[in-house]
């Protein structure tokens, strides 16, 4: 409002330019104004309420009016800043050393972003609006609100903005009370029960379903906004305050005498919107501010509805996307653009792709079929008449079941049989019987982990202390998975596999085959191998005697409401060459939020020494994919991680090996749709399915100096494929544009759980896996380690991460993590 005053009131003094505003303290102007340095004041209405106490909290309503309010604003120069260097930075002459003008591109990104940000509610670089298909409610007091991202990114073909459809959750603008009865289970039926006051965990859960969320107040007009810091000690009714004359008054009785309002939730606790001094707000009174990204974890079938608000088919996702740039809020919708003689095509970039042909496949040899060419347009094969690559024999194993119905549990002697079958089918031996008849405990079992401990050491005994396997069969869904997984893999040394009993009502062949892939994994075998090894494909770069390691690497971090938890890193290598098709995985805890991988050096270390075991020679060359680096670290990342690799090689006497640093991004906002271009008709048009599996894109779009490209390796069945994009920061190998593509697409063919090319090579997608297992590892059931109370009053610096609990040697070796 500010802004636009000024500018309405000096053009003159401004030489009638209509500069844009980033919303803080910098703006942007094509013309010098008169000065370098101005100074103007501007006045506005302000609706206001006069308080009667001094911390301005409860206010007497007869004073109210509007008053204006003087702003003083001051101006001065900065910089100029010019394209010169963005254009030379573009052009295919300029220095390979010139650095991106990162303050030119911010600039024009405040541009075209000046407009879509005056109608939209932005978050990070989306933006969001009603207009573009209304707010759709998802459950547990959130909405869906429908919006577009938008990035000026510096391309082959020059300067592009990239625009792309998104989706993401609100807090529901509605009273704290009736937020508070949607999002909380417990407080369903709060408005029939008034008296009703809060006992143990449940003041945590209000308290965390509310910190931090931004809240107006009803009782009295007033423009204030106000964010939750907290839930007060004491219930309303027991509230007292003092007043400016130093008089201690009850907050039930100011309410009804200064607003005639009987306060009904008197056995709630008040908002605390104050770090320091008391200041207390009736939940009643208080209403949730729109426009708020909804914070915390998202449930299940919040998720999901979020998910189904933003698949589109790539014809209707490219129609909404074609629709922002012409619509009233998108890019386009502003002055700015003429105000800076910036114009942005209203078409989609038209580019050629290439298709990579699939890889042949080598299967077990004591099946029907031993090879075959993924030749479905899906590129998946079926293992109907062949078996996996490498069987495992699973003699001794045990079945452990929580939950069930009767009935359901009925079922597992036919589930135990069945599953056998298909696992000979495949190639994997499973004993037809289980150690111990299967276990049948209690779902309660699940929520008590010294008695799941107690449980599943008891089984081990009873199999001598070697069990190969355990499955688990549970009812539901279950946060005691957490503790199953950590006390199998940490405290027992037994690789397990969970599946659910719903699944087992109704066995189809695909749900045993996919069951027996996983189970066959985790134990030691392997699916599929390339039928031509790596070394025949690329052979400027590969030889059978001289062994290559292929490591990913990923950290994940806790959700955004969690200010201290650990983040985990973990890197995983392959184990066996040529084949390079079974990865060990080492993980770590460390510094909360922390991007850079703390101990990669330890990690990378034991990992070539595992190698060493395995292969007796140390790998000539290291392919390492890194996953989860936003653009920004890239060459923090490169250079400290690279550094840590390099510490680590030098451990071993004289070695030295190639390493290739690439960064792998699912998270980009990229995508491509596939045109048809008939030459028998004038009408072109986009095809309403997804890029085939072997997409590649590597000019255009890309990088306009470094070595970068898109790879579509999978099918989208459902929604507007992702393409993962590979951007290779670092390249001792030195390999070719096709070389690494043609590796990284057959790469996607061996992942062990599926018989399809997957979307993410291989080595970074057990990373995520394997971090993931770690983060499990510390979520507790009984989780009292993290508990901090909420009235210490300043944030403290993150604690030092719990470290994760030590693996059995029994599974450091396997794929347990997939």
């Amino acid at each position: 409002m500010i802004k636009q005053k000024l500018v309405e009131e000096n053009s003159v003094e401004l030489s009638g330019a209509l500069p844009a505003y980033d919303g803080r303290k910098n703006l942007y102007s094509p013309v010098e104004f008169q000065n370098d340095r101005l100074e103007f004041h501007v006045s506005l209405p302000i609706p206001t309420s006069k308080s009667t106490l001094p911390n301005g909290e409860f206010s007497n309503l007869l004073e109210k009016r509007q008053q204006h309010k003087l702003f003083r604003i001051s101006i001065k120069l900065v910089s100029k800043i010019d394209g010169k260097e963005l254009s030379s930075y573009l052009s295919k002459e300029g220095d390979d050393w010139i650095p991106l003008p990162q303050d030119y591109l911010h600039a024009l990104d405040i541009i075209l972003r000046e407009s879509p940000t005056e109608k939209c509610i932005s978050v990070g670089r989306s933006l969001y609006s009603s207009s573009m298909g209304g707010t759709k409610a998802i459950g547990g007091g959130a909405v869906g609100l429908r919006g577009f991202f938008q990035s000026l990114r510096p391309t082959q073909q020059g300067l592009a903005l990239n625009v792309d459809f998104s989706v993401t959750a609100f807090h529901e603008s509605i009273g704290v009370i009736p937020y508070l009865q949607k999002r909380l289970e417990f407080l369903r039926d709060l408005s029939q029960r008034k008296t009703r006051g809060l006992i143990g965990e449940e003041r945590k859960e209000v308290e965390k379903a509310l910190k931090n969320i931004r809240i107006f107040v009803c009782h009295r007009e007033t423009v204030q906004r106000y964010r939750v810091y907290g839930l007060t000690d004491e219930a309303t009714e027991n509230l007292w305050f003092a007043d400016r004359d130093g008089k201690n008054l009850r907050l039930v009785t100011y309410f009804k005498d200064h607003y005639n309002y009987d306060i009904q939730f008197r056995n709630l606790p008040c908002l605390q919107i104050s770090r320091r001094k008391p200041c207390y707000l009736p939940m009643e009174l208080c209403m949730i501010c729109e426009g708020q990204k909804f914070l915390g974890k998202l449930s299940d079938d919040q998720t999901a509805r979020i998910l189904k608000m933003g698949c589109q088919r790539p014809r209707q996702r490219k129609e909404i996307i074609d629709e922002v740039m012409r619509g009233p809020v998108g890019p386009r919708s502003g002055t700015q653009g003429r105000e800076f003689n910036l114009n942005v095509s209203v078409e989609m970039t038209r580019l050629n792709g290439r298709i990579l042909q699939p890889p042949k496949l080598k299967l077990g040899d004591g099946g029907h079929v031993r090879d075959l060419v993924p030749s479905r347009h899906d590129r998946q094969w079926n293992l109907l008449d062949s078996h996996v690559f490498e069987g495992t024999k699973i003699e001794r194993w045990a079945l452990i079941s929580f939950g069930g119905t009767s009935d359901q549990k009925s079922y597992i002697p036919k589930f135990i049989n069945q599953l056998s079958q298909r696992c000979e089918q495949l190639g994997i031996f499973l004993n037809k019987n289980t150690i111990v008849s299967p276990q049948f405990e209690s779902t309660q079992v699940l929520n008590k982990v010294s008695l799941l401990e107690s449980k599943l050491k008891k089984l081990q005994r009873a199999a001598s202390n070697n069990l190969q396997l355990l499955i688990c069969v549970m009812e539901r869904k279950h946060k005691g998975y957490a503790d199953l997984k950590r006390i199998a893999e940490t405290s027992i040394g037994v690789v397990s596999q969970c599946c659910l009993y719903p699944n087992l009502s109704r066995l189809t062949s695909q749900f045993l085959a996919n069951l027996a892939l996983k189970i066959n994994a985790k134990v030691g075998g392997c699916t599929v191998a390339l039928y031509n090894s790596l070394p025949s494909q690329i052979p400027r770069l590969f030889r059978s005697d001289e062994p290559v390691i292929f490591m990913g690497a990923d950290v994940t971090h806790p959700h955004p409401l969690d200010d201290y938890s650990p983040s985990v890193a973990a890197v995983v290598g392959s184990m066996n060459w040529p084949a390079a098709n079974k990865y060990v995985s080492r993980m770590r805890s460390q510094t909360h939020r922390q991007e850079i991988i703390q101990e990669l050096g330890v990690m990378v270390w034991e990992l070539l020494d595992d190698f060493y075991q395995e292969v007796n020679k140390l790998p000539q060359r290291i392919i390492f994919f890194r996953d989860g680096v936003s653009e920004t670290q890239f060459y923090k990342v490169l250079q400290e991680e690279l550094q840590a690799i390099r510490v680590a090689c030098s451990r071993f006497p004289g070695y030295k090996p190639l390493i290739t640093f690439a960064v792998v991004q699912k998270r980009h906002h990229t995508r491509l749709f596939p045109f048809e271009t008939d030459p028998s008709s004038t009408q072109n048009q986009c095809l309403d399915e997804n890029i085939p599996p072997g997409t590649v894109v590597d000019t255009v779009i890309s990088h306009p100096k470094e070595f970068d490209f898109y790879l579509c390796s999978h099918w989208g069945v459902k929604g507007t494929s992702r393409p993962t994009h590979y951007h290779i920061l670092w390249d001792e190998n030195q390999f070719t544009s096709d070389e690494l593509q043609k590796l990284v697409y057959n790469l996607c063919y061996t992942f062990v759980r599926c018989t399809k090319p997957v979307s993410l090579v291989p080595p970074a997608y057990y990373a995520h896996l394997a971090a993931y297992r770690g983060r499990l590892y510390l979520e507790r059931s009984d989780s009292t380690a993290y508990t901090r109370s909420a009235s210490t009053f300043s944030r403290a610096a993150p604690p030092k991460a719990t470290p994760l609990p030590k693996l059995s040697e029994n599974v450091k070796n396997l794929m347990f993590y997939c």
